[in-house]
């Protein structure tokens, strides 16, 4: 059995994490291929707009639906603007939360992405800030 500390070392000296050429597939087992295509920084991966994009930790389970787990690193790009069915984080009367952001006849709901949760429909009288759209959400899988 061959273990990661065994992969030669990596193809070009710079930062990020070692790319392998070849995706590994994830149905039915292929002849394994250790050839480094190059180096991956996840900013580069993650990240169009690094003067505009921050990181913020979810809480609670309200967004399992859309893919958000409790404790997930959420990338968040302030420079997009928020088009309907987009993750956001947005502050409501200066209370944070992401929530899928839809235009409706209304106004504006704000919609939670898992069942026993409420939605938010901002009001005439309150305040609605969107802080940026989600554009990834990375969550470990222990």
């Amino acid at each position: 059995m061959r273990l990661f500390a065994d992969l030669p070392p990596p193809c070009i000296p710079a930062p990020g994490c070692p790319l392998l050429a070849k995706p590994v597939p994830a149905g039915s087992p292929a002849p394994a291929d250790d050839r480094c295509e190059g180096r991956l920084s996840l900013d580069q991966y993650l990240v169009d707009d690094q003067e505009s994009t921050f990181l913020v930790r979810a809480a609670g389970n309200s967004m399992t639906g859309f893919g958000i787990h409790d404790g997930d690193l959420l990338v968040v790009d302030r420079a997009r603007r928020a088009a309907d069915r987009s993750i956001v984080v947005a502050a409501i009367d200066g209370e944070f939360t992401v929530k899928q952001f839809c235009r409706i006849p209304d106004g504006v709901l704000l919609r939670a992405g898992a069942s026993g949760h409420r939605d938010i429909l901002v009001g005439e009288g309150q305040q609605l800030a969107v802080w940026g759209v989600v554009t990834s959400s990375i969550h470990p899988l222990a």
